[in-house]
């Protein structure tokens, strides 16, 4: 006999087929799950970190390195303990982490923040996708009969793990989040993942150890299960992008509603006067409006970003004739804004990316163009760059304006750098914001406003005084504010990294 044909486990050789083959289904929902875990993680991070370039890196960073150390570990352990075993504990433990999970998240962001959040992201992210991805070594070295089957063994298992992987991606990504929450999402892959160990330690009869290992995770289980089940998510609905809430307010906001998503508030609508405008900013794009009304009799207008509406909502009132579309996102939000806050059916609300669907708009076609677009206080980069101010450009009238809101802080890096892009693309420009805020001394809200015409500046400022202390400049004084700001691109445009989200200490 070669050395190649030699029985590498007697336990491999032993195996009856059905049950090589349900290794190998082992295999591919293994790697489902750890895919399923990372990017319900994205969800459950965002109203704490925002749902920014920065989450991202850290959640596949996290993902990949728990991956690594899995299969290392796994592959390890394998060689000495016996299968079963390590199947069952990596199963069972998995289950655990994986249903506490949500509420762990949530508790962790809403206490502390900070050092204690990113600690249990690493625990609830690192535990179960360590070592669910040591379920494929284990998995190899149980069915590797001899060293002449290593390639197809390992290859073969290998393949099946990056489909699982995709098949867990493509399943959360289109269907699960958009179908259930967060948590029940999470509770029934515990579930999943308690039902296979309990299988695979009744199929290998290993005595009281196994069952109980068995005992102890299912009390485990429920303990998780009831305590992911008492903690609050804190929505009212959770959206395919956000944990939206819808607020009644009190006090100077009596008789309206905020919509807030992923604890920012993202809008405030007063459904019995869409007139009543409470957000500074949103007040600033109104005087923008104010001063074209005039000549907006009749005009189209576009929005790429909804929330709640506010701005369709007030130039439904306040120009006659008028025909708004708004482009947004999240279908959820969308459902919210024509449901509970009952936005007018004259408003043309579709479900789609902006940027996108930018291209399907006439050319020339649009009085006034309004850019609010956001996860959590970041804007939309692939509409803040010249490419997509281009196609904006063509969308509008000769006379037409584009309005975009943005938020910064700090040393107002990607609001200075979101301004100058506006000035690359269209040839008048100006800024609307506080002067505190012009003067670098604190952050908040900017609105960008742009033309391929003179901008009536008069006429806004003068609207602008009728509700806040906003002030707007432009011109060389507005160059000089600009001067050495990036210009961002479709190949160069690092929103995340030039924004900061909150007031420096």
């Amino acid at each position: 006999m070669s050395p190649s044909s030699q029985p590498v486990s007697l336990e491999a050789a032993q195996l009856p087929r059905w049950y090589s083959r349900a290794l190998t289904v082992l295999v591919f929902y293994a790697s489902a799950a750890v895919l399923v875990i990372e990017i319900t993680a994205l969800r459950l991070l965002a109203p704490y970190l925002g749902l920014t370039l920065e989450t991202s890196t850290l959640v596949i960073a996290l993902a990949l390195a728990a991956i690594a150390l899995g299969s290392a570990g796994g592959g390890r352990l394998a060689d000495h303990t016996p299968a079963p075993r390590l199947l069952v504990l990596a199963l069972a433990i998995s289950a655990v982490v994986v249903i506490a999970a949500p509420a762990l998240l949530r508790l962790a962001g809403a206490a502390a923040g900070g050092s204690l959040l990113l600690l249990v992201a690493a625990v609830t992210i690192g535990v179960p996708g360590a070592l669910l991805s040591a379920v494929t070594p284990i998995v190899t070295k149980v069915r590797l009969r001899t060293l002449a089957q290593t390639g197809e063994i390992v290859g073969g298992l290998s393949a099946v793990s990056s489909v699982g992987a995709i098949a867990g991606t493509v399943l959360t990504g289109y269907v699960l989040i958009a179908a259930v929450p967060i948590r029940v999402i999470h509770v029934g892959l515990g579930v999943s993942l308690m039902g296979i160990a309990i299988i695979v330690a009744v199929v290998h009869h290993r005595g009281r150890v196994l069952a109980q290992s068995v005992a102890l995770t299912l009390v485990l289980g429920g303990v998780a299960a009831g305590f992911n089940a008492a903690v609050s998510t804190g929505c009212d609905v959770e959206t395919r992008y956000h944990c939206a809430v819808l607020e009644p307010g009190t006090g100077d906001r009596a008789g309206g509603t905020s919509l807030i998503l992923d604890g920012l508030h993202h809008s405030f609508v007063d459904t019995d006067d869409p007139r009543r405008l409470e957000f500074e900013y949103v007040q600033a794009i109104a005087s923008v409006a104010d001063a074209i009304a005039p000549s907006a009799t009749g005009a189209r207008t576009l929005h790429l970003g909804g929330g709640a509406m506010s701005m369709p909502r007030y130039l439904d009132s306040t120009w006659p004739g008028s025909h708004h579309t708004v482009f947004e996102v999240d279908p959820g939000v969308v459902e919210l804004a024509t449901g509970p806050l009952a936005a007018p059916p004259e408003i043309d609300v579709r479900v789609v990316d902006g940027r996108t669907a930018l291209t399907d708009v006439p050319g020339g076609s649009q009085r006034l163009v309004v850019g609010d677009a956001f996860g959590g206080v970041s804007a939309a980069w692939h509409l803040t760059t010249t490419e997509a101010l281009a196609d904006i450009r063509r969308t509008l009238t000769p006379d037409g304006i584009y309005a975009a809101n943005v938020i910064d802080f700090g040393p107002l890096d990607f609001v200075r750098a979101q301004l100058a892009t506006f000035q690359r693309s269209f040839p008048h420009v100006a800024l609307l914001a506080r002067p505190s805020a012009i003067a670098g001394e604190r952050g908040g809200n900017f609105v960008g406003v742009a033309s391929q015409e003179p901008l009536p500046a008069d006429e806004i400022e003068a609207a602008l005084g009728e509700r806040n202390d906003w002030v707007l400049i432009d011109g060389e004084e507005l160059d000089r504010w600009t001067d050495g700001a990036a210009v961002l691109t479709d190949d160069f445009a690092p929103v995340d990294q030039l924004l900061t989200p909150y007031p420096t200490r």
